[in-house]
């Protein structure tokens, strides 16, 4: 570490969800305010701050890997770890050579005063907040060093499904306030932002614990000059009403026709195992009334392959349903057991290898369906937020529709961070989720 009067450099890591990205986001802009810079390039950081998941036992892996991989690399870097995994295992994370300083969830955005504090004293430290005593909401509206925005409306969750962490990790529900978040929205536009992704662990239930709706929210954020787009990142289907999806369809001027839904089973009874708060009856009527009003909606599935209770016959169940079922894309996950939550009472554990063989399952569903979907636009026309290069390959630009299909075309600067109009042309040979488009 450089001496406390001197400019610091800092290197963020980020595991997980969005919600995560843009906390991490945050954080990088508050310690730049402070005088600690990015690292860039082949710059050794002083500072590595990593932001951890904790959704499954391989999210906890990939985080202890990924701290040791930084304290071999760089000895001398100071490593603080925050994010579910520091929430939850705090005392594991802070066992491994390197950690300087483990801080919980509710903690993250104190993060610079922290790091004043352990610069000038030294010393290790914890400091986590009991997950269920978190009550304060701390925003984030950032963008990284990515085109798209990402604004944190919500935290924490209430469901206390039997199979997840995220109450344990994140704390109960709260939400922030409409006038400011619109402000941080005004703001992202103000620096130029185009495309702003509303982010949080159940956007759902935004405003519960403040007398605002989300609703409100949705009407109050498309009144905002200079962002072009809005997109939510994952909402419950029992919380996506048809008042929101009409609306949608036929009066918003910014939110896109893209919905990303968890069902997590296609079957009843391993519904109620879960103690998820809706039915395959409830889940399917709101997929159906999606396509009646925005035929050319993009909607993404989250699956959980192989939890406890899913037997063979609620297995063949559950992907008949997805089957029937108009969804563009499955995010699958194999199911993971997580010490704490009741799911590990239940009896009807799946082994691994089965588990296994259902992910592949799914994983052939979701890329004949999401080859179908994109099929059916190849030959038309779609508006395109073109997003900066790749290091990898500057000479490609890429982007998304507004019914999220990913296209390529040769850089053009002057196209960076607008949205035109691109004709899909064909498949990308490079990336089969990938449509080449020709700029118009």
């Amino acid at each position: 570490m450089t001496d406390s009067g001197e400019t610091l450099r800092a290197a963020y890591f980020t595991l997980g969800c969005k919600l995560n990205y843009s906390e991490t986001s945050e954080i990088g802009k508050m310690l730049a305010e402070r005088n600690i810079l990015r690292a860039s390039g082949m710059e050794i950081p002083d500072i590595c701050i990593v932001n951890t998941c904790s959704v499954t036992e391989m999210a906890d892996k990939k985080g202890r890997q990924l701290i040791r991989r930084l304290h071999t690399r760089w000895p001398e870097a100071a490593i603080f770890v925050t994010g579910c995994y520091a929430q939850l295992k705090a005392d594991e994370i802070s066992a491994i050579e390197g950690v300087d300083m483990v801080v919980g969830n509710d903690r993250k955005m104190e993060l610079p005063q922290l790091i004043d504090e352990w610069i000038e004293k030294r010393t290790k430290r914890v400091e986590i907040t009991p997950s269920l005593s978190i009550t304060r909401f701390q925003g984030a509206c950032e963008r990284g060093d990515r085109t798209r925005w990402w604004l944190k409306v919500q935290d924490g969750c209430d469901y206390f499904c039997t199979y997840c962490t995220i109450p344990f990790a994140r704390g109960r529900s709260r939400s922030g306030r409409i006038d400011e978040l619109v402000e941080q929205a005004r703001g992202a536009a103000e620096a130029g932002g185009k495309e702003i992704i509303l982010t949080g662990v159940n956007v759902g239930c935004f405003g519960l614990d403040t007398g605002e709706s989300f609703f409100e929210l949705l009407r109050r954020l498309d009144e905002i000059e200079g962002i072009e787009r809005f997109r939510i990142s994952s909402i419950e289907p029992n919380l996506l009403t048809e008042e929101i999806i009409d609306w949608i369809a036929t009066d918003s001027r910014a939110f896109m026709p893209h919905f990303h839904i968890p069902l997590q089973s296609g079957s009843d009874a391993v519904l109620r195992l879960m103690n998820r708060r809706y039915d395959t009856s409830l889940f399917a009527s709101r997929l159906d009334y999606i396509k009646k009003r925005i035929p050319d909606a993009f909607i993404g599935v989250d699956v959980i392959a192989g939890a406890r209770g899913e037997t063979k016959e609620e297995w063949r169940r559950s992907v008949e349903f997805i089957q029937s079922v108009p969804y563009s894309r499955l995010h699958i996950f194999p199911y993971s057991e997580r010490p704490g939550t009741k799911a590990v009472l239940l009896g009807g554990e799946v082994d691994r290898h089965e588990r296994h063989l259902r992910v592949e399952e799914l994983s052939r569903l979701s890329d004949e369906r999401l080859r179908e979907f994109m099929r059916s636009y190849v030959g038309r026309e779609r508006p395109v937020l073109w997003e900066h290069p790749t290091t990898d390959d500057p000479g490609v630009m890429h982007g998304h529709t507004d019914n999220y299909i990913r296209v390529t075309a040769p850089t053009r600067p002057e196209f960076l961070n607008t949205v035109t109009t691109a004709r899909l042309d064909s498949f990308d040979l490079s990336s089969p989720e990938t449509l080449r488009a020709i700029l118009l």
